[in-house]
């Protein structure tokens, strides 16, 4: 904040009087205070390529490169908040807008996200209202849910622009140590490869889903988070409900962090429920970051997902400690009927961080049953608000081996 100093002319007087000089103290006026507007505004502009030699990511089937077998889009995200716009009342507004830059017309010929299919479009992405009393907040609207807290309906940022969702979200702090939950989801997209973003369809036949979530930490270094999924004649058949229930225990013991979940996704009318459990454990050795993580899933109807109106498919990924690149872009559901075991690594290293990652799948939908995938991810930031990525992945997940290159430039402002 700008401090103006006013100072008036100091005219000096000779009286002559006793031959004394009577000086003429100056004159200061203190500006008024500036106001401190509550608005933030933000945003990020992104480029995003990508590319596969066996059409897993939707594109066309080609060699690296080819423009038959790419996809990309240009993105620009504009945020604007104001925690207090009147009585404690706050407000929140994001817009998303993707372009192909025309690279259509000589690198890809596929987009990783649309605006009802089209090359160049928007959404509103978020736009809430926020109040809070005491430990009490409340969140209604268009807005992104965690995936700490929401397990089964979470916003992924692996595409160019995380999904989003319409409903309302209550936050509770009053026990100590704990954190309570509540939100009734009303609609939502679905974040995929090429997948319309603009549009958000009603889950649950238009009765939303609830959630319940409770997470403490009243045990030093232990975090426990628990969450129930309610939806009535989810599966569309009329007097079955679905009922989900999720746990997740996280310790850190010092020298490693361990971590277990499981849970079970029930309905009425499915021939088989979904029971699934995993582990993981991770730490440091040296300048290395180790993890070791899996998972089983039970023969179901439905696997591992996203809570949606098509039988939950709001979303590419699900909670499991074993999700990897292919669950972001392969079409099918692989976290059903399986046993999945990853490890990984990573180091600071040339000015970023380079991960490696090696995943074994054992089960899965029919064709694509014992896998193996490898994943080596670069990311650095190049500029104070410009970071860059780059992806290679590896499978055999398809006849013959799948190359998949991704690069991905992000600024923020």
């Amino acid at each position: 904040m700008k401090k103006t100093l006013l100072l008036s002319i100091v005219a000096s007087t000779m009286i002559m009087a006793g031959g004394d000089i009577a000086p003429v103290e100056p004159a200061v006026s203190v500006p008024a205070p500036v106001a401190v507007s509550n608005w933030k505004f933000s945003g990020q502009g992104v480029v995003y390529y990508q590319t596969d030699d066996a059409g897993i990511s939707g594109a066309g089937i080609g060699d690296l490169f080819d423009q038959a077998a790419s996809s990309a889009d240009a993105g620009l995200q504009l945020t604007a908040t104001n925690s207090d716009v009147f009585a404690g009342i706050g407000f929140g507004a994001q817009l998303d807008g993707l372009a192909t830059l025309g690279l259509e017309h000589y690198l890809v010929s596929n987009i990783m996200q649309s605006d009802a299919g089209n090359l160049t479009g928007g959404w509103i992405s978020q736009l809430y209202l926020t109040y809070g009393m005491g430990n009490t907040s409340l969140k209604a609207g268009r807005q992104e849910l965690p995936k700490s807290l929401s397990p089964f309906a979470y916003s992924e940022n692996w595409n160019v622009f995380a999904n989003t969702f319409d409903g309302v979200l209550l936050v509770n702090t009053d026990l100590p140590d704990t954190v309570l939950v509540g939100a009734w989801v009303d609609r939502a997209n679905r974040n995929g490869m090429a997948a319309d973003m603009s549009y958000f369809s009603d889950l649950n036949h238009d009765n939303g889903v609830w959630m319940l979530t409770a997470q403490n930490k009243s045990i030093a270094d232990l975090t426990l988070t628990g969450s129930w999924y309610y939806g009535n004649d989810f599966v569309a058949t009329p007097g079955n409900d679905l009922n989900i229930l999720w746990g997740d225990l996280q310790y850190n013991a010092g020298m490693a962090n361990i971590g277990i979940q499981g849970g079970a996704v029930m309905d009425d009318a499915l021939t088989d429920d979904t029971n699934a459990v995993g582990a993981m454990i991770s730490g440091k050795l040296d300048v290395v970051n180790v993890s070791l993580a899996y998972d089983h899933v039970n023969a179901s109807d439905l696997g591992m997902f996203q809570v949606g109106s098509l039988h939950g498919l709001t979303g590419s990924t699900s909670v499991l400690y074993t999700d990897t690149a292919l669950n972001q872009v392969f079409p099918a559901n692989l976290s059903k009927d399986m046993d999945k075991f990853v490890v990984t690594a990573g180091a600071d290293v040339l000015g970023g961080n380079l991960t490696g990652v090696y995943a074994y799948e054992n089960g899965g939908p029919v064709l694509y049953n014992d896998f193996n995938e490898f994943d080596l991810v670069y990311s650095t930031t190049l500029l104070d608000n410009l970071s860059a990525a780059v992806a290679y992945v590896y499978s055999d997940v398809v006849a013959g081996d799948a190359n998949l290159v991704r690069v991905v430039a992000r600024y923020n402002f």
